[in-house]
């Protein structure tokens, strides 16, 4: 809760650890491209069960990394879902590939495997399944599917989860990062998200060539490392460019804080599921809404708290009823609109609002409601009381 009493939809917890953390490096020799970072990335890929992390500055850009790193190109194809933000697709696109949506699953909101093999084809080189709200996609189909479909091609196809949503969660009994099932995963650290570093993201995977590739394309294309010179070095101070990268490398401030936050993990994970426990549990046969499914081999850590509301038999709009929620200090978001539906992806890909009905049908009836680590239960009644005022009207 602010200082003013409102609910925001999601918050970041900083606490005086984190802050003195961010001082002790601000008061080092380096703040920047330094062994914060690398203590950041290490611990993190420990944390999630992967061999390797690449540290950039927003999960989009560890995206980005990830196509290039499996060189997507001009020609080909990149499958993910329409019920996500636009970066999971924009990614495929800054890569000059062709991006193509699957339908969710109604229940999970999440990309449905069906829907995923009807678009297979000749030109599809990447999968990016997005983990919405931190529950996992079905990953063990998906790489069946991308498996199969590969070697029948000629051609490997990746698996580049996009787990933004979804740092702490478990697939079965893996962590979500461990890369079982994928090449490649990535999070993000915006303030909404499980933990901070103000704004940044990371790539995890357990191959090093990947690795290798990531950390370039990171750091504008550049190398010192012998296995990718293309000339001899003449000294110590040498580098090359062997690649055209980018500049998205995040600070040692910003680690600095990620590795406090990280240490928080498992009890941020476990104050948002109590939340869930007691919005499920107090709107129990509250009629008109539908509270977030998980699956029997999902344990999600709650990213975000998304109802389906029936907004024509409650006889509200969306708008009025965040309008009227907010008059009461309750923050409310809607995640997300379908990326198909924007006009970017209409102009340019020719895709239309109806392409893809499940993922419209659940934009129609979702809002997400306030969930985060500090809220208390008292907030959380508040937030029920509210809900129950508007749909038994």
């Amino acid at each position: 809760m602010r200082a003013d009493g409102f609910i925001p939809y999601g918050c970041q917890s900083i606490d005086e650890d984190d802050i003195q953390a961010v001082v002790d490096v601000l008061r080092s020799p380096i703040i920047t491209q330094g062994p914060t970072v690398r203590k950041f990335e290490q611990a993190f890929a420990e944390k999630v069960g992967a061999k390797y992390a690449v540290a950039v500055n927003s999960a989009t850009s560890a995206l980005h990394i990830a196509c290039m790193a499996a060189n997507l190109s001009e020609g080909d194809e990149l499958i993910t879902s329409p019920n996500t933000f636009v970066a999971s697709a924009n990614c495929g696109v800054y890569c000059g590939a062709k991006p193509v949506f699957a339908d969710i699953d109604p229940r999970t909101y999440n990309i449905d495997p069906i829907e995923v093999e009807n678009r297979l084809n000749k030109d599809t080189r990447i999968i990016v399944p997005v983990h919405f709200a931190g529950q996992s996609a079905d990953m063990k189909r998906l790489k069946k599917l991308a498996d199969a479909h590969g070697t029948r091609n000629g051609e490997k196809i990746y698996l580049v989860e996009d787990a933004s949503h979804a740092l702490g969660s478990f697939y079965f009994d893996t962590p979500v990062g461990a890369c079982e099932y994928s090449d490649v995963a990535v999070f993000s650290f915006h303030p909404v998200k499980h933990i901070t570093t103000g704004e940044g993201g990371i790539a995890v995977t357990n191959d090093r060539h990947l690795y290798e590739r990531m950390q370039m394309h990171r750091s504008h294309g550049i190398t010192q490392s012998p296995e990718y010179l293309e000339r001899k070095s003449p000294g110590p101070w040498h580098y090359q460019q062997v690649i055209l990268g980018h500049n998205y490398r995040i600070t040692d401030i910003q680690c600095a804080l990620g590795l406090r936050q990280l240490e928080k993990l498992d009890q941020f994970v476990r104050r948002r599921r109590e939340v869930v426990d007691q919005y499920n549990e107090a709107l129990a046969g509250v009629p008109n809404i539908i509270a977030p499914f998980e699956a029997e081999r999902s344990h999600a850590n709650f990213h975000l708290y998304v109802l389906q509301i029936d907004f024509e038999r409650v006889g509200i709009s969306r708008t009025a009823l965040m309008t009227e929620l907010r008059e009461k200090k309750i923050g409310t978001q809607v995640h997300y609109i379908p990326v198909h539906t924007q006009p970017y992806f209409q102009k340019h890909f020719g895709y239309k609002d109806e392409d893809y009905p499940q993922a419209l049908a659940y934009y129609s009836r979702c809002l997400s409601f306030p969930l985060y680590p500090k809220m208390t239960r008292e907030n959380v009644d508040h937030v029920v009381s509210a809900i129950k005022r508007v749909t038994c009207r």
